[in-house]
């Protein structure tokens, strides 16, 4: 009951968090981050740490790998509700493996206490956030972390971070690591041999200091690569792309 009780607060806080956002955020200021092709997309997991997802790309056996999962795995729930998948996840932070050591995990959702880095395989400065009910911490410093409250965890890049994976052709990469996320984008693609169907990433322009938006170089960066967005929150902040391959096969079926 007390778990319910802390889900439906959670939820409440993100629905509230994300409706301030939305009326915040101007057409112009999120311009870049609208959707740009309209598909049969369905909703993943909880308001809170849920995503847009293309399920009609997904086959028995694919890969989901999830970067930064925190307290919150209803996405990877419900991709193993409704698809027969295997899901790898990755989070070093310290209340994260406390909180997935008392929950019941399937057989079929693999987990390694690393983060994802831009460029170092070895241990790195992790960030605690200013909130102390926060759980979610970062490699970068942004305005909601703590500068002088770290510990040091062990990260990966990218390319490392594939080498755990049995393939290299990845169907849904999800991405949430609080700011870092900009950084690490462009690490996505170093390998040709890597593919990944769809990308669903977590922007913090909200946390970064100076006033320019990171995502809008993200997006260009990801468009480079043939993926367009096609799944956005309420909040502008989840956002999901799916890359021009799939989207020929789509309008192929």
């Amino acid at each position: 009951m007390k778990q319910f009780i802390l889900f439906i607060l959670q939820e409440y806080q993100s629905f509230k968090h994300k409706r301030k956002l939305f009326k915040l955020n101007g057409d112009q200021i999120v311009n870049h981050l609208k959707e740009e092709v309209f598909i049969n997309k369905k909703w993943y997991g909880s308001n809170y740490g849920g995503f847009f997802v293309y399920p009609y790309a997904i086959k028995t056996g694919d890969l989901i790998v999830s970067v930064g999962i925190g307290k919150d795995i209803s996405f990877d729930k419900a991709m193993l509700k409704y698809h027969d998948v295997e899901i790898f996840a990755f989070d070093p932070t310290p209340k994260s493996i406390e909180w997935l050591k008392k929950q019941e995990l399937p057989s079929n959702f693999k987990y390694e206490s690393v983060g994802l880095h831009s460029s170092l395989n070895g241990v790195a400065k992790f960030y605690f956030p200013k909130n102390e009910k926060a759980v979610s911490a970062s490699t970068v410093v942004t305005e909601s972390m703590n500068k002088d409250h770290f510990i040091e965890v062990d990260m990966v890049t990218f390319e490392n971070l594939v080498s755990k994976l049995p393939s290299k052709e990845i169907s849904v990469l999800k991405i949430d690591i609080e700011g870092a996320e900009y950084d690490v984008i462009p690490t996505l693609f170093k390998d040709p041999e890597v593919f990944i169907k769809q990308i669903l990433i977590e922007f913090h322009d909200r946390d970064m200091s100076n006033q320019s938006k990171p995502s809008i170089n993200a997006v260009e960066i990801l468009k480079s690569y043939g993926y367009h967005i096609f799944g956005t929150s309420m909040s502008s902040e989840e956002v999901s792309f799916i890359h021009t391959s799939i989207l020929n096969a789509t309008k192929k079926a």
